[in-house]
């Protein structure tokens, strides 16, 4: 039976730039849409960073936060002397974790922000943190024991590439850990249904990958990992605070708005009524653990 799944869910992405996105140099989409925790301004810039890290170590430490990274890490089975290559690592918020779980064992860090790593090393001296595209992991073959993306393959250029480097790293019956979710299920209960359907697209049209929880598994198999579990995860806010903070209710309704998505009375009119309440929102997210094939 699949352990108890925790309650609702948290996000931070980090991914790789494209011509046609508007991704900073290092992955992270600039506008705000509802993945978009770390990012704290459509226009953000590099001095922004630090408070994006500062959510990112808010959001972990949350119960909510807590339970969900203790859920993703027994399914991972760590165990003592394991080597875990954490791609997307970020400001090292789970390195610290990884290596609690894995006494005598080796924790890699990969991600593409140089501001990013700077933290995780200044967090965590003596991590093994490496700046690198994740189409391109700087590993040797065959070399890790257990690997992990936490809400990045949403962003990057090509997940199954990704997902092949992920499998080359890893020795034969090493565990991969994906954790995505499928913005396409996110719904906001109101009495204005064209308004929150309306709402819920924009917010997926801004996401590269928008439904890329929902096809873990297939990129798996394809990439030639055996799928052992796959736990859909439920996403639910009953607080207009923790709402807006995650999806971005006010902020994207007035993006939505200026990009003649919603139309501004009936937006806002929307999101008065979700700050009366009550509120139901939320989404679906996917956590998949597979392993190499040998």
């Amino acid at each position: 039976m699949p352990s108890r799944r925790p309650r609702t869910f948290y996000a931070r992405f980090r991914g790789r730039p494209s011509a046609h996105s508007p991704f900073d140099a290092y992955g992270r989409r600039l506008p705000d849409p509802a993945h978009n925790l770390h990012q704290t301004d459509a226009g953000a810039g590099l001095d922004d960073r630090v408070d994006q890290i500062a959510y990112m170590d808010t959001a972990a430490a949350t119960p909510i936060g807590t339970a969900y990274k203790q859920h993703f890490a027994a399914r991972l089975d760590l165990r003592a002397g394991h080597t875990v290559v954490d791609l997307g690592c970020g400001p090292g918020t789970d390195l610290g974790r990884l290596a609690a779980a894995t006494p005598g064992g080796r924790v890699i860090g990969i991600d593409r922000d140089p501001r990013m790593l700077a933290e995780a090393r200044r967090r965590h001296p003596t991590a093994e943190v490496h700046e690198s595209d994740l189409h391109a992991l700087p590993l040797p073959d065959a070399g890790a024991d257990r690997a992990r993306t936490d809400r990045v393959l949403q962003h990057v250029d090509d997940p199954a590439r990704v997902l092949a480097e992920a499998r080359r790293v890893l020795r034969p019956g090493g565990l991969l850990g994906l954790a995505e979710p499928d913005w396409d299920t996110l719904a906001v209960a109101d009495e204005d249904l064209v308004t929150s359907r309306a709402f819920a697209r924009f917010v997926a049209g801004r996401v590269r990958n928008a439904a890329i929880g929902r096809d873990l598994v297939r990129l798996c198999v394809a990439a030639g990992f055996e799928v052992r579990n796959v736990t859909p995860v439920p996403v639910l806010f009953r607080d207009f605070a923790t709402a807006d903070a995650i999806l971005g209710l006010r902020r994207n309704a007035d993006r939505a708005v200026a990009a003649g998505a919603l139309a501004g009375p009936a937006a806002a009119t929307w999101v008065a009524r979700q700050e009366r309440g009550p509120v139901v929102a939320g989404f679906t997210c996917y956590m998949v653990i597979s392993a190499a094939g040998g």
